[in-house]
């Protein structure tokens, strides 16, 4: 358990400088959102939810597998969020990113080791799939929710929804396409929260995280080892020299 604890550590040392400060900055709007709105269950969560969220997905643009243990805690927090505000796909969403990309990185050896070697790029044929998987999650999902559930906004979720399921998927195999899925969830989910909380429905807390996301996507197409050649040879070499000395 201890050595499960110090990879754990390791896994957060290491980020580009500018995680840091996304992640400290978020935090920081966070608090402001939580202390100038009653304090109440549901706030509450929500700000343990977008502050490990938050750490979740940076942790996942600096190619590092914390996010497997992260990504769990903040989508149970994000599963209560979804329901309280009647965004049942929400709910789906956080489901599929914990089998996408949680439990996976907490059962796999392989996902666990230097996964900044490990980034792939799509070909021709995997965007053509990617796209049309996309619109048909979409009109199914959308179709489903206004069907059966009394969710008040169910074509704007099925569209986060969609779009937010594709780019766990695209994580999962370790594509750098990803942020292009994750740059237009980000939009998504920033118009369905922000309506959410015009309804009276959420807190707007969930619209700030939204935002922090979408600005962690722009970063990984600079910064990130995703992208970045020389940051992904840093990682690598950092990660080689944890390896050899863990063992």
């Amino acid at each position: 358990m201890f050595t499960y604890f110090k990879f754990l550590l390791h896994q957060l040392k290491g980020w580009p400088q500018q995680n840091y400060y996304l992640f400290f900055f978020s935090l920081g709007c966070q608090v402001m959102t939580l202390v100038n709105q009653p304090i109440t269950l549901l706030t509450v969560i929500t700000f343990i939810g977008t502050t490990l969220g938050v750490l979740c997905i940076l942790s996942i643009n600096a190619a590092k597998s914390v996010n497997g243990i992260l990504g769990i805690i903040s989508a149970i927090c994000f599963i209560y969020v979804g329901y309280s505000a009647k965004n049942y796909l929400s709910i789906g969403e956080q489901i599929a990113y914990m089998i996408t990309l949680d439990i996976p990185v907490l059962l796999s050896k392989e996902w666990n080791h230097n996964m900044a070697s490990k980034i792939r790029r799509f070909t021709g044929k995997t965007w053509f799939v990617a796209l049309i998987s996309t619109i048909i999650v979409y009109f199914v999902s959308g179709y489903l929710i206004q069907r059966f559930t009394d969710d008040p906004r169910p074509w704007i979720d099925a569209i986060a929804f969609s779009i937010s399921l594709s780019a766990g998927i695209i994580s999962f195999l370790r594509y750098n396409n990803q942020y292009f899925w994750w740059l237009a969830s980000g939009l998504s989910q920033m118009v369905l929260w922000y309506i959410s909380f015009r309804h009276g429905s959420a807190s707007l807390a969930m619209f700030v995280n939204s935002s922090v996301y979408l600005i962690n996507d722009v970063l990984a197409f600079t910064v990130s080892p995703w992208y970045n050649k020389k940051e992904r040879e840093r990682m690598q070499r950092m990660e080689e020299e944890y390896y050899h000395l863990s063992h």
